[in-house]
């Protein structure tokens, strides 16, 4: 970053969030959560269902997905091998409006450093990436919470210019 450019602006990686949904508790949780464990090196926890859904068989509050969220340095390593899983390759319309990317896996297996497991199997996952700014913190603090600035937020165009600069991703 030159010196007449802005640091506020800057734009760095807040989170990824690994989603596993597996529609049905018992031990298919228990499997998605070892495979997660084995991505991200973290503690997964089971999400639950919203709503019943009686033609799925779902009930509400039955934990159906796994989830982890991982944060700082342990995200940039883990975005670099999610990314070689997918051949650094994104789609414009992974990109929303406000600086978030989501993307799925087909196979855990396909993310370099992942084994095959027998007792795991092959699973899907999908993966979200939040990026921010200085001053974002704004919308989530105690007190005198306030919206971020249209001119200060992310826009679709600089997230892909972002992961296109420091991780090497093509557009497609």
């Amino acid at each position: 970053m030159s010196a007449t450019q802005n640091v506020m602006k800057a734009i760095r990686l807040e989170k990824i969030v690994l989603n596993m949904g597996v529609g049905k508790s018992g031990e298919a949780i228990e499997v998605a959560k070892k495979a997660l464990n084995q991505i991200s090196g973290k503690k997964s926890c089971a999400r639950d269902a919203k709503g019943t859904q009686r033609d799925w068989g779902v009930r509400k509050g039955e934990p159906i997905g796994v989830a982890v969220t991982i944060r700082g340095e342990d995200a940039e390593a883990l975005l670099k091998r999610l990314l070689d899983a997918i051949g650094n390759r994104l789609k414009g319309r992974s990109f929303d409006n406000f600086g978030n990317v989501s993307f799925g896996i087909k196979e855990h297996i396909d993310i370099p450093g992942i084994k095959y497991d027998p007792q795991i199997g092959i699973l899907g996952m999908e993966a979200a990436i939040t990026l921010t700014r200085p001053g974002f913190s704004i919308r989530t603090r105690s007190r005198h919470k306030a919206s971020v600035g249209h001119t200060h937020r992310i826009t679709r165009e600089e997230a892909q210019e972002f992961l296109t600069r420091e991780f090497g991703v093509s557009i497609v």
